[in-house]
């Protein structure tokens, strides 16, 4: 069976949450980002487009309906979102083949 990959999230910019006992999380435009690579999902490169990296952040936390890291994203990148998917109570369901052809 294929496990489907893990993507962690790249931002413009950063917060920390003191409730939650100091942790950096992401604010401003986020990105899918796969750990171990120096570019984001969509194609910018990390270094040049000064983007923080948060290796403990998942992508899916960070849409608003999540409840997760969402707090101080103001943008999801839509290019990102439809790589890497994006699940939610927006989301299109995805494309299926009612009858494929013998």
């Amino acid at each position: 069976m294929k496990r489907g990959k893990r993507y962690a999230v790249a931002a413009s910019g950063q917060w920390t949450d003191e409730e939650e006992g100091r942790r950096r999380l992401p604010a401003g435009e986020v990105h899918a980002w796969e750990p171990g690579r120096n570019e984001t999902v969509c194609g910018l490169s990390l270094s040049r487009s000064r983007l923080v990296r948060f290796s403990h952040v998942n992508w899916p936390d960070t849409f608003p309906e999540s409840g997760g890291a969402a707090d101080k994203v103001q943008r999801v990148c839509p290019r990102c979102a439809s790589v890497a998917g994006r699940r939610g109570s927006d989301a299109r369901p995805r494309w299926v083949r009612p009858r494929p052809r013998p």
